[in-house]
């Protein structure tokens, strides 16, 4: 038997009511996580990619809690986590980086108050011990002790992000869920935020869940990748089986869409370009969601809808045409 997983996920889901009769009963659902389920191992890298909308950022709030489940559970080192009764230990084993590094910050409160609320909240340091762990966490993400003293206005969109990791870091989490947070920087600061979250990850042994929109970062930092499409999971491989032999016509899609610093290459590469409508998140869909928009669609992908299966050398995927071959 292998080790048990740090993270399990299974069969999650997160409706959101869209419609209510005149009694105020639910009767229009959007799917926004639709059975999804997955593991991560202790000091692991799963990235989690998609479009936008396409439900990763919910599937990782849905996770630590910050939307209460439709079904489904999560387990943290074999316990499954409940987020009404154990709030406060699942704060202390599971965190969040924000997308937004100014939004996730209290601006009425000097950096040092938002660094050290979670350990006055949790009790783990006293009054005194509190501003040396303050600058010791400042420090370890790149940051001067001075800057403790100041309001997250004062800072850069890559300074307030690493003040957020800080934040997420000061109750010694196991486990962090990265929402996208590279997204709202420049460029030039993705990479040495990027850094970090490896240095750190391997000083401090954390398991990550990376969510983004960078493929070639989300190749970089991962150990596996999985790609979701309107709410489910389609496909799921180590970082170099997925990038190498992609097999679900979106993931394609996907890769084909990433620059490549090679005149000649991108000269001579196919784009695919996915055309067609999104289908209906709502409460009857029926078939493979991505059917219409795929130019593999067959008749059985909109009669029966794909599970996913493993398709050799670990690698998963919810295709009937990757399963009929």
């Amino acid at each position: 038997m292998g080790e048990q997983p740090m993270i399990e996920v299974r069969n999650l889901k997160k409706y959101f009511t869209t419609r209510r009769d005149f009694f105020g009963r639910p009767t229009a659902y959007l799917k926004a996580v639709d059975n999804v389920s997955f593991s991560i191992a202790k000091g692991e890298t799963l990235g989690l990619v998609g479009e936008s909308g396409c439900g990763k950022s919910t599937t990782g709030r849905t996770m630590i809690h910050l939307y209460q489940p439709t079904a489904g559970e999560v387990l943290l080192n074999g316990k499954v986590v409940d987020g009404k009764k154990d709030k406060k230990q699942l704060c202390r084993e599971m965190q969040m980086i924000f997308q937004d590094p100014y939004a996730s910050l209290n601006p009425r409160m000097m950096v040092g108050d938002i660094i050290g609320e979670p350990l006055a909240i949790h009790h783990l340091a006293s009054a005194s011990e509190r501003t040396e762990r303050i600058v010791s966490l400042l420090q370890m993400v790149g940051l001067n002790p001075e800057h403790a003293n100041r309001f997250p206005h004062e800072f850069s969109g890559g300074q307030r992000q690493r003040i957020g990791i800080a934040r997420a870091l000061a109750v010694n989490p196991s486990f962090i869920i990265c929402d996208e947070p590279i997204s709202a920087l420049d460029v030039s600061i993705q990479a040495q935020v990027v850094n970090l979250l490896e240095d750190l990850q391997d000083k401090l042994g954390l398991t990550y869940l990376f969510i983004a929109h960078d493929l070639a970062m989300v190749k970089h930092i991962s150990s596996r990748v999985a790609v979701m499409y309107l709410g489910k999971i389609i496909e799921l491989a180590t970082a170099d089986e997925l990038y190498r032999h992609p097999q679900h016509p979106y993931t394609q899609a996907l890769l084909s869409a990433i620059p490549i610093p090679d005149p000649d290459v991108m000269a001579n590469r196919q784009r695919i370009h996915l055309t067609g409508d999104v289908v209906s998140l709502g409460n009857s869909s029926v078939g493979c969601a991505f059917r219409t928009r795929c130019h593999c669609a067959m008749p059985l992908c909109s009669e029966m809808e794909p599970v996913l299966l493993d398709g050799g050398a670990k690698h998963m995927v919810a295709c009937h045409l990757v399963q009929k071959k």
